[in-house]
């Protein structure tokens, strides 16, 4: 994959190496979050599809991003990644992906939860250092999270969950108005 200024830019982080691991984590919080089985499996297939289209670009066209010239036995932590998870695979990047569809999914989620403005602004910085951390840890190239970026959005938009938005719309109109101060729909005002 080509290196761009970006790439140049962004230098190598060993500390990055626990927010890039922190995906594990961020991914499994929308199914927490929900209150049915149906949307636990909708979730999941989603992400599977999302994980199946990336596996296939993989398969016809292997890519990886261009040595680093790091000396990984310095970075014990680095090394270990090095090995499990080898820089080849890379465009998109599904690190990337998964962080964006879930970010999207948890978007959707949390304003039920209670938790919207802050949980949203948690969810969104989290996502962004996720991606961040793909490129401090030179496990990606700058490519590679803008291809991973747009098949997560495009998978987010595909699986927009009607039921969990209108239950966010419920939620957020329950927050906004007081109880007593709630609009008086037109229909019933205009029973004499």
């Amino acid at each position: 994959m080509p290196v761009t200024a970006i790439d140049r830019l962004v230098t190598f982080e060993p500390g990055a190496l626990l927010i890039y691991l922190s995906l594990w984590v961020y991914v499994s919080l929308p199914p927490v979050l929900m209150p049915t089985r149906r949307e636990i499996i909708e979730y999941g297939v989603w992400i599977g599809g999302l994980c199946l289209i990336a596996l296939t670009i993989f398969y016809f066209w292997p890519n990886a991003v261009p040595p680093a010239n790091i000396d990984w036995a310095v970075y014990p932590g680095m090394a270990f990644l090095k090995g499990v998870d080898a820089a080849g695979n890379a465009c998109p990047s599904l690190h990337v992906a998964t962080a964006v569809f879930s970010a999207y999914w948890l978007h959707w989620l949390l304003p039920a939860a209670g938790i919207g403005r802050t949980g949203n602004l948690i969810s969104t910085v989290w996502c962004v250092a996720i991606a961040y951390s793909t490129l401090a840890t030179k496990q990606h190239v700058a490519v590679d999270v803008f291809a991973g970026t747009a098949l997560g959005l495009l998978l987010a938009w595909a699986s927009r969950p009607q039921r969990i938005i209108a239950r966010r719309a419920r939620s957020e109109a329950d927050v906004s108005y007081p109880l007593d101060a709630r609009p008086v729909p037109e229909s019933s005002s205009s029973i004499r």
